[in-house]
């Protein structure tokens, strides 16, 4: 099927109506400079703060201008139903109750409980939701049947001309904030939706801004598909950056990208998860993962923004607190710092303490620790994480342990009994 034979592209006019439509419920939120990234890359770096939002991300612009157009259309008296992984959903939520129109929102059942408490929050009586499979792509298909059997609206993600329009409305801000040209932009993709709204007004407004999309290394649905030359859905995806796990963006969005892009990127979780513990530190900015996706992105693109101005759009900030012990492993891992090994331990008194006598460095901490003591045998296996001080250290720890006969295998290579752990 030839795409642009049958698809609606947005357009900047259609953008400047979608501003006045949702001008009333989103806010205009700050273009921030940032002085430890501008100082850290050499560049002039500036973040758009859409988790400054009401509903802590950039998704209730598109949102909310959908599902005001349908309802000034007569075309929402089924109510209207959505799938989501956390943050659209808040979106239709709190425009459900703006609007008292009855939705229904299909939810992965991975889907963080303080995102759950938000929706149920930001759509009150007019919210219902419904858990279903692991990944978006599952709740979608449920959401799907859903909306034929009730002809229910199907509000999408991201894969909608006038979700994008929406979306599209904080380009507008960005241009009328920065009056300098801006070199590069950074924006994170999911399904791609935010990249074509961004990329229908820079193309018009400021064409001689680089777009650069980034995505996770665990779901980069877009990058591939730009790589085939035609949308490509992945076989699986890493769910951690939730609100960009996404098996396979929209097919207008991936007519849109492919052509707007300068470059589409993929960034490490563990360098995700490295981010936003800087930010948090650093800077008192609380992010989830796909919220500092644009910003993990700029050490692979150090050389290029030197002496640039630059903008990352920091999207949103739906991060539940008790996820932020896996961000920290996450991060030590990426970092060198955290290493998980199988060790020997002989079955007599006073082995342990010879371990961390002997086998340990000065400034090396054991975090984890299993074993159980095995009478009928002269040696028994432990489950021992370290965290080092220093990267440069690891080379040491497992060579002392190769001597000293404690080592048997190192399990950060194994990522099925490493996902077990942490």
């Amino acid at each position: 099927m030839k795409m642009n034979e049958t698809l609606i592209f947005p357009t900047l006019e259609a953008v400047r109506e979608a501003r006045k439509s949702i001008e009333n419920v989103v806010n205009y939120t700050p273009l921030q400079y940032n002085a430890r990234l501008s100082e850290k890359f050499g560049a002039t770096i500036f973040l758009k703060r859409e988790d400054l939002q009401p509903v802590r991300s950039y998704k209730l612009r598109g949102a909310y201008n959908k599902i005001k157009t349908l309802f000034n259309e007569g075309k929402v008296s089924h109510g209207i139903v959505c799938a989501s992984a956390g943050n659209h959903a808040q979106g239709v939520a709190f425009s459900c109750k703006q609007l008292q129109i009855k939705g229904t929102i299909f939810m992965p059942v991975t889907t963080p409980k303080q995102k759950l408490e938000q929706v149920e929050m930001f759509g009150g009586n007019y919210a219902e939701i419904r858990l279903v499979g692991d990944t978006f792509d599952a709740s979608k298909t449920a959401a799907f049947e859903f909306a034929e059997t009730s002809r229910a609206a199907f509000i999408h993600p991201f894969d909608d001309v006038q979700i994008i329009e929406g979306q599209a409305t904080l380009a507008l801000e960005i241009l009328e904030q920065q009056k300098e040209n801006i070199d590069f932009i950074f924006i994170p993709i999911g399904g791609g939706g935010l990249a074509s709204g961004i990329s229908t007004v820079f193309k018009e407004l400021s064409k001689e801004t680089q777009l650069i999309g980034v995505e996770p290394k665990g779901a980069p649905s877009m990058r591939l598909s730009i790589e085939n030359n035609i949308n490509t859905e992945l076989l699986e995806v890493d769910s951690f950056v939730d609100g960009a796990a996404v098996k396979r963006v929209g097919d207008l969005t991936f007519e849109i990208c492919k052509t707007a892009l300068e470059d589409c990127i993929s960034v490490d979780e563990g360098k995700i998860c490295e981010t936003i513990l800087q930010l948090y530190n650093k800077d008192a900015i609380v992010l989830e993962p796909a919220g500092a996706l644009s910003i993990s992105a700029l050490e692979q693109y150090r050389n290029q923004i030197k002496g640039k101005n630059v903008v990352c759009i920091v999207s949103g900030s739906n991060n539940d607190i008790t996820r932020m012990e896996e961000i920290k492993e996450r991060a030590l891992l990426y970092n060198g710092l955290k290493h998980y090994f199988m060790v020997k331990f002989p079955q007599r008194p006073g082995s342990l303490k010879d371990f961390v006598l002997n086998v340990l460095g000065s400034n090396d901490d054991i975090t984890h620790f299993e074993y159980t003591k095995k009478n009928s045998r002269e040696t028994a296996l432990a489950i021992v994480g370290i965290e080092l001080s220093n990267p440069l250290d690891f080379d040491g720890l497992k060579e002392r342990m190769q001597e000293l006969g404690y080592f048997e295998s190192y399990l950060n290579d194994n990522p099925d009994v490493l996902n077990m752990l942490i």
